[in-house]
């Protein structure tokens, strides 16, 4: 759902490189399979971990480059309108300024093309938290991520299918990896789980303010 109030004025952009797990069996049904568009996840409920390292990002005058973000979630197929539980954690290397803009990036109050990225901020969903927390990102080699104490995911490699798959939140024009998952372990509050052998899935994203 998108939020009341946001505000189209401000310059935005950021690009960076993603990376994402969650419990469904690699190739994850949600995506965009051979463009085909995707479906119900492989359990009906779906539990994952999402991470983006923006490379360059700027809101106005405030530099956003080099900063952190992760979501943890939560959401069942069978409940109307598939609504996500989710928590935010924002890099705390952030001042207050920054971590103001990437939280209103995030849940879609500052408005941009990431609304047509992010399906909790277009669905009616539950924010459970926004925390500033210690994150720490390979997207480059390793491909693993974690925040301290609460998210922990590490890839073992890529799926070995020839597919062409993409996913809506780096985007669909956003050409990317299938991988499969050594680790997913959540634990964060009412959102608490661990996985091994799933899928996971790496891009590059880049959002910006609309128009630009």
């Amino acid at each position: 759902m998108r939020p009341e109030g946001g505000a189209a004025s401000v310059a935005w952009r950021l690009s960076g490189t993603y990376l994402e797990s969650c419990n469904c069996e690699a190739i994850c049904p949600c995506r965009q399979i051979d463009g085909v568009l995707g479906g119900r996840s492989t359990y009906g409920i779906c539990e994952g971990a999402l991470s983006w390292q923006v490379v360059e990002g700027h809101s106005g005058e405030t530099d956003l480059s080099g900063l952190s973000v992760v979501v943890v979630d939560r959401y069942d197929d069978d409940e109307e309108g598939s609504p996500w539980t989710w928590m935010l954690y924002l890099d705390e290397r952030a001042d207050d300024k920054q971590r103001h803009v990437l939280e209103a990036i995030w849940t879609g109050r500052l408005e941009g093309d990431q609304l047509e990225n992010f399906p909790w901020a277009w669905k009616a969903s539950n924010l459970v938290g926004v925390q500033p927390a210690q994150i720490e990102i390979d997207h480059t080699r390793r491909r693993w991520f974690r925040v301290r104490d609460a998210v922990s995911v590490r890839i073992s490699g890529a799926y070995e299918g020839q597919e062409t798959v993409t996913c809506v939140i780096p985007g669909h024009h956003q050409r990317g990896e299938e991988v499969v998952a050594e680790e997913l372990k959540v634990d964060a509050g009412p959102l608490s789980f661990e996985f091994r052998g799933n899928c996971g899935y790496a891009a590059d994203f880049e959002y910006r303010a609309k128009p630009y």
